[in-house]
């Protein structure tokens, strides 16, 4: 295997080349899209670099589309869409200016340019990048425009009392499974601390083991970009909060990193634990599991609309029952209850709860039956 570039390098080189386009491209900064056209099998060397990369925009654009082609009408997914607009990589666009690519891009979305290069434009180029990596992780040889589904796990197993839910609006279902091994569900929730600091990566809590799963690594194991942390941390900066607590109850989406390729797409980090004295310690308020789930429905909303992205499913661990927190038994009603509130809202989305304690997954499941 060949190494990957970074997530950030290239997000800034991809924003050069969205002012430029694609014919312009060997007049830009392209170290991080040849790496991971090498990775990917597109191209050897200096010689065919140039259609190496530009295979491997268009293969990551049919990736924001699920693995389809990329029409520019309502059948293909906006994101996608804005994508091939921005680039030029519809065969109408490539040779037109970044200002007009950028204003078609916009009409994408029924925004103002200003208002898509303020925000949209961001979003566009970010999961960009993240799908230029899932395609560069593929196996060489493999069409680039095949999307490969995931095996089932068989160790992940449903609690018989709630079905698992095989539709948008299925409900709630509780199954016995680590959170990172969750597949095909569109967002998942980690619990982190007020300060929106991530567990280590060789912690035991959700935090630790998302972070580490969504993480990406080169060809020895070794991590190359902390995905989660590092764009929490952008957050933080963005927002004037480093180094300072957030209002228990706050969640911070970002990117899914390497779990994108489990089918995941978004991470929602909620501030659910405060720190205690010298922060060996923390408190967590029953009140504040039940403010972290209406946080992450909303935001869920606000995102399926502003990013265009057909979301319908979300993943809850135990919040707040880890180390100093609340018992099992106040978190599974407060929880259950939360989500049922949401859902009663709006039936439409489909609640995964897990747990990698069998024990644990019963309470839920009483809890939820009313017992």
């Amino acid at each position: 295997m060949h190494p990957l570039p970074s997530h950030e390098s290239l997000v800034a080189e991809l924003r050069e080349l969205r002012r430029r386009g694609l014919p312009g491209l060997r007049h830009c900064t392209r170290d991080a899209l040849r790496q991971a056209a090498v990775a990917a099998g597109l191209c050897a060397g200096p010689e065919d670099e140039q259609s190496g990369i530009e295979e491997l925009l268009g293969a990551a654009v049919r990736r924001l589309a699920g693995g389809r082609p990329v029409r520019d009408d309502d059948s293909s997914d906006p994101l996608a869409r804005a994508a091939a607009h921005s680039f030029g990589i519809f065969p109408a666009r490539r040779g037109v200016p970044g200002t007009d690519r950028r204003k078609a891009a916009a009409a994408v979305y029924g925004v103002t340019t200003e208002r898509f290069r303020k925000s949209q434009e961001h979003d566009v180029i970010a999961e960009l990048a993240a799908a230029v990596l899932t395609v560069a992780r593929r196996t060489p040889g493999q069409p680039a425009d095949v999307v490969r589904e995931p095996a089932a796990d068989p160790a992940v197993r449903t609690v018989p009392a709630l079905a698992r839910p095989a539709r948008p609006g299925a409900g709630i279902t509780v199954r016995v499974c680590p959170i990172e091994d969750v597949r095909d569900v569109d967002i998942l929730v980690s619990s982190e601390n007020t300060y929106l600091e991530m567990s280590k990566t060789f912690r035991p809590t959700v935090s630790g083991a998302l972070r580490r799963a969504a993480a990406l690594r080169d060809a020895q194991g070794e991590i190359v970009d902390d995905v989660l942390s590092r764009e929490l941390g952008v957050w933080l900066r963005t927002h004037g909060r480093t180094g300072m607590p957030v209002r228990p109850g706050t969640v911070v989406a970002t990117s899914s990193g390497a779990l994108a390729a489990q089918g995941v797409r978004r991470i929602h980090h909620a501030a659910i634990a405060t720190p205690v004295g010298d922060g060996d310690r923390y408190h967590v308020s029953p009140a504040v599991l039940g403010e972290a789930v209406r946080r992450s429905f909303e935001l869920a909303r606000h995102e399926s609309e502003f990013l265009s992205l057909p979301m319908s499913s979300i993943c809850f661990p135990l919040l707040g029952s880890g180390r100093g927190g609340l018992p099992v038994e106040t978190v599974a009603r407060r929880l259950l209850d939360a989500v049922r509130e949401e859902l009663r809202r709006d039936p439409s989305w489909s609640v995964l709860l897990v747990t990698p304690e069998e024990s644990h997954a019963r309470l839920l499941t009483a809890a939820s039956s009313g017992r």
